[in-house]
């Protein structure tokens, strides 16, 4: 499977620092763009939702 790799809207150009996330109906793929090789965390679905509400502070 092939994930379609989409850099966080918190992410500017001038910034070297950014996450990128991949979504499938039971993962969610994060990565740092600047190492796309490198290690990938990935959770449930679920997790990334109880996750979410602490990134709208």
């Amino acid at each position: 499977m092939t994930l379609k790799w989409v850099k966080s809207s918190y992410s500017t150009a001038d910034e070297p620092a950014c996450v990128e996330v991949a979504a499938t109906p039971e993962t969610i793929h994060i990565r740092d763009s600047k190492n796309p090789d490198g290690p990938q965390l990935a959770i449930t679905s679920a997790a990334w939702g109880d996750f979410l509400p602490y990134t709208q502070r």
